[in-house]
């Protein structure tokens, strides 16, 4: 995928990343804490795949999704954050039209499979507290396999949506990107061509991708709600909730700052905020999914120690 020509100007067939900060001083800082972070989330993603993996317990429709979210976790900062830690070493910040281009479509398509895989969990836990007797046939290893190949074949045709759209668009001006990696609302800032019909497909395409599993998340809950309060015993009411907890927290997370990330476009600059939104999306989201799951769930903590220790389980 090349840039194309302008009869009026050169195209640009490389940008330039700032990164996080421009003092060259404070890169080495900025290295160490970013390759820690990444070592966290990669580490913390794999000891919960190897704890789903090796506990009897855990092998459930609700940890069948968590392992695929964990992968996708490991995947999105794995897209952003090597390739920073790499111009940081070099001091080259330059990224190549095709590389930026890429690095856009896998953000996008990890980023719609995690949306989606949200909603099949929030689904998950609807059938399980609102339609317990008829839950084992409706969310069965075929139904769980359907729902995660929706998820990314969505995903897939949403990605590629904005990153054939961006294509179209004309780059022969500035080619400065006030960022650390590659995303839509930077390069809108960088395109020459007018970038209305590229906005309203965000927003038309991200209403429909985005907004309807978000009303879907919200529906499930609500009945869950409904169906947990009329338990009458206190401690079923915390069982219920405690199961669900997890989940919604990262729903929170993840959608909050996807919302302020991609409904600020008419902003005429894009400022601190947006490096840090983009840290909360691609650094800190997949870094604390592992902590969030773990942190009030028995059977992951029991399974994450056997891990930990090396005595797997062969019961």
């Amino acid at each position: 995928m090349q840039p194309k020509p302008r009869a009026n100007g050169t195209a640009v067939a490389e940008f330039i990343l700032l990164g996080l900060v421009e003092t060259p001083g404070l890169w080495p800082a900025v290295f160490v804490l970013f390759l820690f972070a990444y070592l966290v989330t990669v580490g913390g993603n794999l000891s919960i795949l190897a704890a789903i993996l090796v506990e009897p317990k855990l092998h459930t429709p609700m940890y069948f999704f968590l392992g695929n979210l964990s992968v996708l976790d490991m995947g999105c900062i794995t897209v952003t954050v090597p390739s920073m830690l790499g111009r940081l070493l070099s001091h080259k910040r330059t990224v190549p039209y095709a590389a930026c281009l890429t690095q856009l479509f896998f953000f996008h398509l990890l980023v719609g499979v995690d949306c989606f895989l949200l909603t099949a969990m929030a689904y998950d836990r609807f059938l399980a507290i609102c339609r317990p007797l008829t839950y084992s046939t409706r969310m069965s290893q075929t139904v769980q396999r359907i729902l995660v190949a929706v998820s990314w074949a969505c995903a897939f045709s949403n990605a590629l949506t904005h990153t054939v759209a961006i294509s179209t668009l004309n780059f022969c001006g500035p080619n400065v990107i006030n960022h650390f990696y590659c995303d839509l609302p930077q390069l809108f800032q960088l395109s020459c061509s007018s970038t209305q019909l590229n906005e309203l497909l965000l927003f038309g395409v991200g209403f429909i991708m985005a907004g309807t599993p978000l009303a879907l998340v919200v529906t499930s809950y609500i009945h869950v709600a409904a169906a947990v309060l009329g338990i009458r015993s206190v401690e079923g009411r915390k069982k219920a909730f405690s199961t669900c907890g997890s989940h919604l927290t990262v729903v929170a997370i993840f959608y909050g700052s996807g919302i302020f990330n991609y409904m600020r476009l008419g902003s005429a600059k894009l400022s601190v905020k947006d490096k840090a939104v983009g840290i909360f999306n691609t650094v800190a989201n997949p870094m604390l999914n592992p902590i969030i799951y773990s942190l009030r769930n028995p059977d992951v903590q029991g399974a994450l120690r056997r891990v930990i220790k090396g005595r797997w389980s062969l019961e």
